[in-house]
């Protein structure tokens, strides 16, 4: 098996560098001081169709214009926008070939705004502003709507030079949405239902449930509007396509009959377009467009091909696009109310740099999983993005976990529900907790046999029990002892391992694998010992106080033994392991102590390590240990909410990952590997594990 190896703006013009300004509260009184809000940024890639594993397109650049978007991996998914003003088209998105002798002019980019759930372009030319919003609605607390494979754009236009102007919209996407490989063959349809008009295509030879280039090869891509005066429509050779409306400023509301037909055979798009009329001072009623990407089934688990949880709401797809476009105005408030949210707490909790990761983090994190219906029952399902795609990897789950408590406890309640489910009724041979549920998404085939599964013991049994007694804590009371006593008897048994293994682990792997195995791990063994300690909660909430006190004693006494053996013969600093002195790492395992309450971890120790962390400080961070100058960020956020108190050290751990993101040359969506000295992606992006910037806001 391979191992793992608001507010955000800023101002510019395309072509040219961004200049950078602070975001201000148009609430603000002249004279006085503005609110605080967060930091400007320039994000490493900008999240535009972020939804789901394979809904996943990024701008990796600057500038709207002059760039196509693409998938996760940097693969193009092309989508072009032209805004014709007064007769002359005006390029606004992607980077097209002219057609023909026609040169697209080129809008100038003013803006851009990031917040949790929302990308905001402002662009103007020839006279009129035009709004760009990418909205990815993540509705938490709401799994019929958050259930929805869909993602919102919405581009509205004003007059900024004091007279009226007549503005049409276009939007295409291209045939490269619907596979990892340009020679696959797909083939399309229109159709009106509902009100709403979708341009749909997929495979023609569709392999279901199988992935190229992390692509998934089955499924439906629907690019829908709802239909109106002004609205047309296309599909056809891309050329032809946009030759079309910059020369006749419509569409001709025909498909092209040469189908199927291979992406790359004179790529077909698929577009839309519609007049906004005289537009004027005040900005026009937003022409909206919805993309999505529709699975079904959507994963396996043991063999059986689960449906996507929209089918429990909707009887179609249609109708579940219809709907999707008649909530747009709620939607959009929702999300604004989120921001607002998102933003106040981080700002309360770090600071305005703090803000500005969150809100780069949201979308990235729920867009690694799928929503599913299992016998009725919903599951979310999580990809391990970028490091080697496994199925529902624990300890990729555990990361993510401060971004699911925060925002919505009972979604990680559902990405535990299979791994529960495996572990009590499927046959899981190890008395420990699996890695994972299977190789590669989509499919959880399991390791029932005891083969082909990386394992990580200590690490995966004292995850497990953290994020079960995370939940607990969160939980509502009329389901605690319920939930902890259905799986009292599995979480039991992890922990009673962890009391024979936790305190000096033997030489095993845990979650930064691309260390290397390591024996007598002083972090590990925190880990194991805030586990056993997890467990006295669980014992807690399953009202079995004996075991509750007996697991707490037992996690307290081997807190003591821990200090002494991890403690560094220099008094200065904990030891990356009991056997290595002269070593230091950072000691995140650490945030589960404060974010159970527990109190394992002794003042002194904190203030021992906050010290030390401080004299280690590079240019974008703190290293991970002694042995690289490569770091992980959601362990540095996991470290800064363990030591939120030593403020120092907090704001370094919080500035370096922010100078990082803001000034990284890897366009990519955030990576959660990268060295503070070069300034460099190590490897893995597009991670869900960027949940854990959230760690703050949860202790």
């Amino acid at each position: 098996m391979t191992s793992r190896r608001r507010l955000l703006q800023l101002g510019g013009t395309a072509g040219a560098g961004l200049a950078l300004s602070p975001v201000l509260s148009s609430a603000t009184p002249a004279g006085a001081a503005p609110a605080r809000r967060a930091a400007a940024i320039r994000p490493p890639a900008v999240p535009l169709a972020v939804r789901s594993p394979y809904l996943s397109t990024w701008l990796a650049a600057d500038n709207l214009p002059g760039s196509w978007p693409t998938f996760w991996t940097g693969r193009v998914t092309a989508m072009t926008g032209l805004a014709t003003v007064d007769g002359t088209p005006y390029l606004f998105m992607g980077s097209p070939s002219a057609p023909g002798d026609y040169p697209f002019a080129t809008m100038r980019q003013t803006s851009l705004t990031v917040t949790a759930t929302k990308s905001e372009f402002v662009l103007e030319q020839a006279g009129v502003e035009l709004t760009v919003t990418f909205l990815s609605p993540v509705t938490p607390g709401d799994l019929r709507r958050q259930s929805q494979p869909l993602s919102y754009v919405a581009v509205s236009a004003r007059s900024v030079d004091g007279r009226p102007h007549d503005v049409s919209v276009y939007v295409d996407i291209s045939g490269e949405w619907a596979s990892g490989d340009a020679g696959r063959s797909i083939t399309w349809e229109q159709q009106a239902t509902a009100g709403v008009v979708t341009l749909s295509y997929q495979q023609s030879t569709p392999d279901v449930l199988r992935e190229r280039g992390d692509t998934a090869e089955w499924g439906t891509i629907v690019l829908s509007s709802p239909a109106r005066p002004g609205l047309t429509w296309q599909i056809g050779a891309d050329g032809d396509v946009r030759r079309r409306i910059a020369t006749e400023h419509t569409l001709a509301n025909t498909a092209d009959p040469d189908k199927p037909r291979r992406i790359n055979d004179r790529y077909p798009v698929f577009a839309v377009n519609q007049t906004l009329g005289m537009v004027t001072r005040r900005a026009s009623e937003p022409f909206v467009v919805s993309i999505g990407h529709l699975r079904e089934p959507t994963v396996s688990y043991l063999g059986e091909q689960l449906p996507p949880l929209w089918k429990t709401y909707w009887p179609t797809w249609q109708a579940m696009v219809a709907e999707f476009h008649r909530d747009y105005a709620a939607a959009a408030a929702r999300c604004a109310r989120l921001d607002e949210k998102v933003e106040r707490d981080a700002l309360r909790a770090g600071g305005s740099e703090y803000a500005a990761l969150c809100a780069l983090a949201f979308r990235q994190a729920y867009a690694a999983t799928d929503l599913v219906s299992r016998n009725g029952e919903p599951w979310a399902f999580l990809k391990e993005i970028s490091s080697n795609g496994n199925m529902q990897t624990v300890d990729v789950t555990y990361p993510s976990m401060p971004v699911w408590l925060y925002a919505d406890p009972q979604y990680l309640r559902l990405i535990l529900a299979p791994v529960l489910d495996y572990v009590e009724k499927r046959g899981f041979p190890k008395v420990f907790a699996p890695h994972d549920l299977g190789a590669h998404y989509p499919n959880a085939d399991g390791h029932l046999s005891g083969e082909g599964e990386e394992d990580m013991p200590v690490e995966e049994s004292a995850n497990m029990l953290i994020m079960v007694a995370a939940y607990l804590d969160r939980a509502p009371r009329a389901e605690r002892e319920a939930y902890a006593a259905a799986h009292y008897p599995i979480l039991q048994q992890w922990a009673d391992y962890l009391v024979q293994n936790a305190l000096d682990p033997d030489l095993q792997n845990q979650t930064d694998d691309f260390t290397g195995f390591i024996a007598h791990s002083v972090n590990l063994a925190l880990k194991g010992i805030i586990g056993i300690g997890a467990m006295s909660t669980i014992a807690t909430a399953a009202g079995r106080a004996p075991d509750a006190a007996r697991y707490l004693s037992t996690a307290r006494g081997y807190i003591a033994d821990w200090e002494r053996m991890a403690l560094d013969s220099s008094g200065k600093h904990l030891k990356l392991a009991y056997d290595r002195d002269g070593t230091w790492s950072l000691k995140y395992n650490g945030y589960a102590d404060s974010l159970l309450k527990l109190g394992l971890v002794p003042a002194s120790v904190q203030q021992l390590e906050a010290e030390w962390y401080l004299q280690r400080v590079a240019t974008d961070g703190i290293p991970l240990d002694i042995r690289h100058t490569y770091t992980k960020a959601d362990w540095e956020m996991w470290t800064a909410a363990w030591l939120k108190d030593h403020a120092a050290v907090r704001d370094a751990l919080i500035d370096g990952l922010y100078r990082f993101a803001h000034t990284t040359g890897q366009r990519v969506p955030i990576t959660d590997w990268y060295d503070v000295v070069s300034n460099r992606q190590q490897g893995f992006q597009a991670r869900p594990v960027v949940g854990g910037f959230f760690a703050l806001l949860t202790v």
